[in-house]
């Protein structure tokens, strides 16, 4: 039996232990947040603090970090020196410098497990999508568009919310959103060296971005371009993998808000004869099986003593690199915040 702690006890952390409750082998001893009493109870009566070296000094196996990104890094050290396995929400902090440090700290510890949350990994589309890649039934993969959008940074009843400042998120919409996209493009389509972007925030004048533009080459010459949207009117999940035989098309995704349509994978057969109206098939998804099945993972790499399949701290620190790539392919934005790769 797993004891795991929870660190930041809100819609993400509640929802994990949700998920821990439903498994024989994983149980929640304790939480902490900052906006409950300090030696008082949650569901279960399950004892919570309002500290997380508080929580640090109860008797765990496991640490779930699900706090801001100002803090994320800092106990997810803490974690790994109090000799816990840790499970980290994505991004992995505000910048790359900041997983970098984690990794220094994880490599004093090899005997420990450490997971980032990049949860669109899991989704059933992308899974069956990664394998019809890998199948190579299609051929090489050739180019990619990416959109992922919504109306706005955050919800709009929270103006002042953590997210639309700099200091405490790092960025906008492009690495607290976006940032699962560019993981999936990293998936499909390896490495990105050329990176040419516009990021931009006149339309909701926060200190982080509102849109950001990516045009990317990868190593192997794969073409991907990306819009990360806090303008998309109309929320949208939409990734299309064009390869030498065919294309792939991601759309919508299951998520709590249930506002980015169905989720469905549409397959297209190119043939010679075909005139531009291949053979087309879709499949809708109706389940979400991604928070558990990411769990599982983690737990089994964590008894088992087996290897992060997705989610290391290396994937963690190329998607964080490439993310901050795009930031600093603009040189106007780069110079604006003085930011850099590390």
């Amino acid at each position: 039996m797993l004891r795991v702690g929870i660190a930041g006890y809100g819609v993400v952390g509640r929802r994990r232990h949700q998920v821990i409750d439903q498994r024989p082998d994983m149980k929640v001893v304790a939480v902490c947040d900052q906006r409950l009493p300090d030696g008082d109870v949650v569901e279960g009566g399950i004892p919570c603090f309002n500290h997380y070296q508080r929580l640090l000094e109860q008797e765990m196996d496991v640490l779930l970090v699900c706090l801001t990104n100002d803090i994320a890094a800092e106990v997810t050290m803490a974690g790994l020196e109090r000799g816990l396995h840790v499970f980290c929400e994505k991004p992995p902090g505000r910048d790359v410098s900041d997983i970098r440090k984690v990794r220094e700290v994880e490599a004093r510890h090899p005997g420990l497990k450490l997971k980032y949350g990049f949860n669109h990994r899991y989704h059933e589309s992308v899974k069956e999508a990664l394998a019809l890649v890998k199948s190579g039934e299609f051929g090489r993969v050739l180019n990619m568009r990416g959109v992922y959008g919504k109306s706005t940074i955050i919800d709009f009843r929270s103006p002042d919310h953590w997210r639309t400042k700099r200091a405490v998120a790092g960025g906008g919409i492009l690495l607290d959103q976006g940032i699962h996209m560019v993981d999936l493009i990293r998936l499909f389509g390896g490495e990105f060296e050329d990176i040419s972007a516009i990021v931009t925030n006149d339309v909701w004048g926060h200190d982080v971005e509102d849109n950001a533009y990516a045009l990317m080459r990868s190593r192997d010459g794969v073409v991907a371009m990306l819009h990360s949207s806090a303008t998309q009117w109309r929320h949208r999940f939409n990734l299309e993998i064009t390869l030498a035989k065919g294309t792939i098309i991601l759309s919508g995704i299951l998520s709590g808000s249930k506002s980015y349509g169905a989720e469905t994978l549409t397959v297209s057969w190119a043939h010679a004869d075909d005139a531009g109206d291949p053979k087309e098939q879709t499949t809708r998804y109706n389940h979400d099986p991604s928070w558990s099945d990411e769990i599982a993972e983690f737990a089994e790499a964590v008894l088992r003593d087996q290897p992060i399949v997705n989610g290391s701290s290396e994937e963690a620190l190329r998607t964080m690199q490439l993310v901050y790539r795009i930031y600093c392919a603009d040189p106007a934005w780069k110079a604006r915040w003085g930011l850099s790769v590390q």
